[in-house]
């Protein structure tokens, strides 16, 4: 790797490792073995990197996301959607809790949102490319399949109760949903249908 790379992974190291508002230049100097006026450099600044940091870190497990067998195989995409739903949430809410260093680096990226300008914009303009990806995870169907309203509607649904369940990860470990409890709560709000005793 170049440079900008190993600069790009140090910082990645560091979001995890020290979060994202206390990681330094000199952080991320010594976790990429670059020098210091490699960023300038390679990035103009450590917020530009640090941005890019968070872009890629999100973009990497988003894309472990796609790549998660439950919805996209046949037999998934057959299957009663509230079922294939409720698989799919088992298997992003395992990577919830096997992650806490990621959510907890998401979660306090999105509480810097309202006061950092750079930050906002760079997420914004790939917040609605998270939209598709999410939509091929959780309904089974290429990104490139989902027509684009189905990816704004859609993909925001599972966005906001992704995120929500990160939070919830940090606040209350021991006391997340299943797969299953997800699916019974949108059968209810859904239908109003009350369920009977497990």
């Amino acid at each position: 790797m170049g440079h900008r790379e190993d600069l790009l992974e140090g910082a990645k190291r560091c979001l995890l490792e020290k979060g994202y508002a206390r990681t330094t230049a000199r952080d991320i100097v010594a976790a990429s073995g670059a020098n210091l006026a490699s960023i300038g450099y390679h990035y103009g600044s450590k917020d530009a990197l640090m941005r890019q940091a968070v872009i890629a870190s999100t973009e990497e497990w988003g894309a472990g996301l796609a790549r998660m067998p439950a919805a996209g195989d046949e037999e998934a995409r057959d299957a009663d959607p509230l079922d294939r739903f409720a698989a799919v949430w088992d298997r992003v809410l395992q990577r919830i809790a096997t992650e806490p260093q990621f959510i907890a680096a998401q979660v306090e990226v999105l509480g810097l949102l309202p006061r950092d300008v750079g930050l906002r914009e760079a997420i914004g303009e790939v917040l609605p490319e998270g939209g598709e990806e999410l939509v091929a995870a959780f309904d089974g169907v290429p990104d490139t399949e989902a027509d684009a309203e189905t990816v704004r509607v859609v993909g925001s649904f599972y966005r906001a109760l992704l995120t929500g369940l990160m939070v919830q990860s940090l606040l209350t470990p021991d006391r997340m949903p299943t797969g299953q409890d997800l699916a019974t709560a949108l059968r209810r709000v859904t239908t109003g249908e009350v369920p009977g005793p497990a």
